[in-house]
């Protein structure tokens, strides 16, 4: 195909630069827009209450007539996870593999999603023509089968993005990468290539799947227990390994958990995972088989295994919970600012009797080191270079790679979120910014949690809060009951009686001061009671809490 000389061709991130997980890219290609993955990402520390996070897509929307579709590498939810909350603003298609497209369909069903969505399966030998613009597929070696990365292919280059991607030279054949795909494309030439970071402040290669297959095998041959490992439910790589460890050991195995059943199910149904059938049992029957014959594979509500397991070790989890003696086997590395919440989680296993298998060669990530990050590079022999995927150190660590590699800093662009990259010529450069940052999910809320609700979840948090009720005659403005102060999180009651009875004044004192000037104001009488107490309890106790006035008339 001869391709029209392209003109105008862009690289906006909208999330995935200095964080990990809600992968969102958009490449646009003289007015038209390729948007790559929508993924979500797990809430960090600070967010309290929050469920999951989401980009901002105010710029799709804003050009929705000019989406082409929505591309998707792979089926982990960091690149699929947005999809309900974005298919409701955008009419587009949705492009992905076999396995990637059955994820996304059931995380739509299961976030409640009921429009009309078309989807279009493709595989590395798929090639799809938009005008003047071409978009390919190359298999890539990832933890989830079906992965892919993608080729916009332009007059001026192919524009790749690799999705997650490692080399491991042990992978079996749903895992293995298409290597010399790979080179072809760089051979015809690469643009620009927006690449994996996870990995890239990890020196050497990432551990072999191999290794940890027949890790797993000795630790069930060795236990003496149960055995219950906690895994991501979409971790379908470990999953296998697990099943595989069960049958050469002679034990069954029962999933627990919504997300986790639901991605077994279809796996299993479209041939990806390799289960012996009588392996399987369902949890319910666990307790006809002896302890030293059981496996049971877990996740937690939101498909990551850490919930799970602290609810099994404190005894409160509906289906199983830690006996003495027990194995478990944590099959995952924990989410960005859990760490603390895993090693609690830990220390509350070995209370509960368990023996915690925590080595690194039970788990390994599906991202590759700084050798596959280079090998990568040599492959596409890239024009430009743009990492992707990771945290700022991550993100700088790839450039360095690059670097390292032949390219001038003037070739590599580590992109903010938000920001515009142009290509042209000879240059690769900033233009401009377009809407960015989180959405956070509360609930059926989105969008609707913002920093000052967050700010103020953060002061009740710390320091409480304050309820003050007056009641005020209607007539004079005299004080008809009241003022009643009621504490939460700030003060037990019974033991500050005079620090209550010291507010209580303060409180009728700024009542019947502003009640008596002749410019009353409700929302000045409100100000008042908020400053006279917050200086004379910060005077106090060295604490703000939240001070919520509330002002009725009779």
């Amino acid at each position: 195909m001869n391709k029209k000389k392209s003109q105008n061709i862009k690289i906006i991130s909208l999330g995935g630069q200095g964080e990990l997980g809600k992968n969102m890219y958009v490449a646009e290609v003289d007015g038209k827009l390729f948007v790559l993955d929508a993924g979500l990402m797990f809430p960090e520390e600070e967010m309290l209450g929050i469920d999951i996070v989401i980009p901002d897509i105010t710029y799709l929307i804003e050009n929705k007539d000019s989406i082409q579709g929505i591309f998707l590498s792979h089926g982990h939810e960091d690149h699929i996870g947005a999809l309900s909350y974005v298919l409701k603003y955008l009419d587009v298609p949705v492009y992905g593999t076999t396995l990637t497209l059955e994820l996304a369909k059931a995380k739509l069903k299961e976030d409640g999603f009921n429009g009309e969505i078309e989807f279009f399966e493709v595989d590395s030998q798929t090639v799809l023509h938009f005008d003047d613009v071409e978009v390919s597929f190359f298999r890539t070696n990832h933890s989830i089968p079906d992965s892919v990365g993608i080729c916009i292919h332009t007059s001026e280059g192919a524009i790749v993005y690799t999705g997650d991607f490692k080399f491991d030279q042990s992978a079996t054949e749903l895992y293995q990468p298409e290597i010399g795909k790979m080179a072809s494309i760089g051979e015809r030439g690469v643009l620009c290539l927006l690449s994996d970071s996870t990995g890239a402040e990890k020196p050497g290669y990432t551990t072999s799947e191999a290794i940890v297959a027949r890790e797993m095998t000795n630790v069930f041959n060795s236990a003496k227990g149960r055995i219950i490992v906690a895994c991501f439910a979409s971790s379908i790589n470990h999953i296998q390994h697990v099943f595989n460890a069960a049958y050469d050991s002679n034990r069954k195995v029962a999933v627990v958990g919504k997300r986790l059943k639901s991605v077994f199910d279809i796996t299993l149904k479209l041939g990806y995972l390799r289960v012996h059938k009588e392996t399987i049992i369902p949890i319910s029957d666990i307790g006809n088989y002896p302890d030293d014959e059981i496996v049971v594979l877990a996740t937690g509500g939101q498909g990551e295994p850490i919930a799970a397991l602290q609810k099994m070790a404190k005894k409160t989890h509906k289906q199983i919970n830690i006996n003495e003696g027990d194995t478990v086997i944590i099959a995952a590395s924990p989410v960005r600012g859990s760490e603390l919440i895993l090693y609690r989680t830990i220390d509350l296993l070995f209370r509960a009797g368990a023996n915690v298998v925590t080595k690194r060669t039970v788990y390994v990530p599906g991202h590759g080191s700084q050798e596959e990050l280079k090998m990568m590079l040599n492959l596409m022999k890239p024009k430009f270079f743009m990492p992707v995927h990771g945290e700022y150190r991550m993100l700088k660590a790839h450039a360095k790679l690059a670097h390292e590699h032949g390219l001038s800093y003037d070739q590599i662009c580590i992109a903010e979120k938000g920001e515009v990259v142009e290509l042209k010529g000879k240059k690769l450069r900033p233009t401009g910014k377009v809407p960015a940052g989180n959405i956070l999910i509360d609930g059926s809320g989105v969008g609707d949690v913002g920093n000052i609700v967050l700010r103020d979840r953060r002061l009740l948090s710390q320091d409480g809060i304050l309820i003050v009720v007056v009641t005020l005659n209607k007539q004079d403005k005299s004080i008809a009951a009241g003022p009643e102060i009621i504490s939460r999180g700030f003060v037990y009651v019974r033991e500050s009686e005079k620090l209550m009875e010291d507010s209580v004044a303060l409180v009728k004192g700024a009542v019947e001061k502003n009640t008596k000037s002749s410019s009353f104001d409700w929302s000045m009488l409100k100000q008042d009671i908020r400053d006279s107490l917050n200086h004379y309890l910060f005077e106090k106790t060295k604490r703000r809490p939240m001070i919520l006035p509330i002002i009725m008339e009779i």
